[in-house]
């Protein structure tokens, strides 16, 4: 089965199942059966998993010893063992040590800066970033401007509405989301402008827009705008790139953007998620069995309906990348491949849900998640069986492909359903060189891609180790006509000369 008759046949699965869950919609719930954490198999269905993560502790403004609580707050980023929270709602920004899994300390309340020419205090800052240097980047919304700041609070410069033709001179800069590279480049999402990222030099020149996502449209929607009059094509969706909603600099530099799907890109099994490279193009490997989305079906629910939207995403040094849903409250977890490793979470008011997701951090393999509404931090560390699939990623990744098929298969063993289990196995096995083995494991999860990988390796293999026989074949082939055609001429010689020396004598 070719990958593109498997993704019609799936993509077919998954519309049918959607339009299942319109008439039925508590079906469009995986926890509504008791599981908390699933995936997804081959057919679209949902397949409740062993938890990967446990929730460690809820922390509040009170857990955390604040006399001012949280409000509002928007923005969240990690570095060695700080995390610093964008207060949105106070202005300021909080500093916060992890002391242990189950302890965060607060180490400063920032609410101003020493110099610059205006005003030094923060207005609804939503986003922050650390360089490598120990320089503060802040995106100062409400004052439409991002900051640099030095580790002591001493400001260095600013970053402004970019000097573009093509932008509305009424348009307000308002930098939402940000990242900056080792080089101390900025990349900026602001609101209302949709062409990309926005990009600044270490000098705060603007140098232009990044990673403009892709423009679709259908072909009669575009025939009517042309033949539409003026007003009606006014009324009209407007054939332009989506906004992204957050990005994230992973250990390499490249750019993890997320952005929000329509409908029609979500049945289509559009990519909620970019990775991008210093040119601004999409590498993001999507070998999965579905796209880079979330849940896969699409019908309401609870209040909720619509397709997943990933208002934040970070990224683990083993390229693990979570990705935060704010429409259902769930994490969704992907590996370097695109196969989902696990999803979880959902909105309520228990430990491990929530009421407002705003943003997610890793320390490590333990995760944080922000709630905007709740003003609460949530930390999430992995359970024995989530360390067990951290475990079989990063060994296949250090090159120990046997130390990776036995974690896999012990994940199997807890996991029969787990279709990265075998996927993994047979990953592994394809780097060993049993091709026949691997085989097996893919054909068992529809893998097509790699089963024809490990059959053009066992192929090429089966032909070498039986090199002499096939040779021998094909020489008998040629050979044995060859000599019956012979043998026949001279028996078909004999027998005419012995008619002749017969003719001779009567």
């Amino acid at each position: 089965m070719s990958r593109k008759l498997g993704k019609l046949i799936k993509s077919s699965a998954a519309i049918v199942t959607a339009l299942f869950t319109l008439v039925s919609p508590i079906t469009a719930y995986a926890t509504s059966d008791g599981g908390y954490t699933y995936n997804y198999d081959y057919w679209g269905d949902y397949q409740n998993s062993a938890d990967c993560y446990n929730v460690c502790k809820v922390f509040t403004s009170t857990e955390l010893g604040l006399d001012v609580k949280l409000k509002n707050p928007q923005g969240m980023f990690s570095l060695g063992d700080s995390i610093y929270i964008c207060d949105s709602g106070n202005n300021r920004i909080i500093e916060l040590h992890i002391a242990s899994e189950e302890s965060l300390e607060v180490v400063r309340i920032i609410d101003s800066f020493n110099g610059g020419s205006g005003n030094n205090t923060f207005n609804n800052p939503t986003d922050i970033a650390i360089s490598d240097e120990g320089n503060i980047f802040i995106a100062d919304q409400g004052n439409a401007r991002i900051l640099k700041l030095d580790k002591d609070l001493n400001y260095i410069m600013e970053f402004v509405k970019p000097d573009d033709n093509t932008l509305d001179p009424k348009l307000v800069f308002q930098p939402s989301k940000l990242a900056v590279d080792t080089a101390e480049r900025v990349y900026c999402i602001a609101t209302g402008i949709n062409k990309g990222l926005v990009k600044y030099e270490n000098d705060g020149v603007f140098s232009g827009f990044v990673g403009a996502t892709p423009v679709s449209f259908d072909w009669t929607d575009y025939i009517w705008k042309k033949l539409a009059s003026q007003e009606q094509r006014a009324k009209m969706e407007s054939f332009v790139p989506t906004e992204y909603e957050n990005i994230f600099m992973d250990y390499e530099g490249f750019i993890y953007a997320t952005k929000a799907r329509t409908v029609d890109q979500a049945r289509a099994d559009e990519n909620a998620v970019r990775k991008l490279n210093l040119m601004g193009n999409d590498i993001l490997v999507s070998n999965g069995d579905w796209s880079v989305g979330g849940d896969l079906y699409l019908g309401s629910g609870g209040g909720y309906e619509g397709p997943s939207i990933f208002t934040d995403i970070t990224v683990m040094e083993n390229d693990i990348y979570v990705c935060l849903d704010r429409n259902r409250g769930r994490l969704f977890g992907y590996d370097d491949q695109g196969h989902m490793v696990f999803a979880f979470g959902g909105n309520g008011n228990m430990d491990g849900y929530f009421r407002q997701p705003s943003a997610i951090e890793r320390h490590g393999h333990e995760l944080y998640v922000l709630d905007s509404l709740d003003c609460s931090i949530t930390a999430f560390v992995p359970t024995a069986f989530g360390d067990l699939v951290y475990q079989a990623i990063e060994e296949f990744d250090k090159g120990n492909y046997e130390a990776s098929e036995a974690a896999w298969q012990e994940v199997m063993n807890q996991n029969g359903n787990y279709d990265l289990a075998y996927i993994g196995i047979g990953r592994a096995l394809l780097r060993q060189k049993r091709y026949k083995e691997a085989m097996n494991y893919f054909e068992l999860k529809y893998d097509t891609e790699n089963y024809s990988k490990a059959y053009k390796q066992y192929r090429k293999e089966w032909v070498e180790d039986h090199i002499v026989i096939i040779v021998i074949v094909i020489l008998l082939l040629f050979l044995v006509p060859l000599s019956i055609g012979k043998v026949k001429k001279i028996r078909h010689e004999i027998d005419t000369a012995d008619i002749f020396v017969a003719g001779r004598n009567g």
